[in-house]
């Protein structure tokens, strides 16, 4: 679900500590009680996208489990 550019603007996102700075290929976070909301960090006004709290530790593994199509 993409979140509104005006509830977004109010928002504090985060970059995993494992991020290194001058690496461009990282999402960002935020907490949107009681979701998460995720985006690009090289695109940060583009597409947002917003987990339930269900839904956040299923994205979060996906991830880590490596590639994606």
């Amino acid at each position: 679900m993409s979140l509104e550019r005006d509830e977004a603007r109010l928002i504090t996102w985060r970059k995993s500590s494992q991020s290194m700075e001058d690496k461009a290929d990282c999402v960002e976070a935020a907490r949107l009680d009681p979701h998460v909301g995720v985006r690009d960090s090289k695109d940060p006004a583009g597409t947002r996208l917003r987990f339930r709290p269900r839904e956040w530790p299923v994205f979060v593994q996906r991830v880590k489990a490596g590639p994606h199509p």
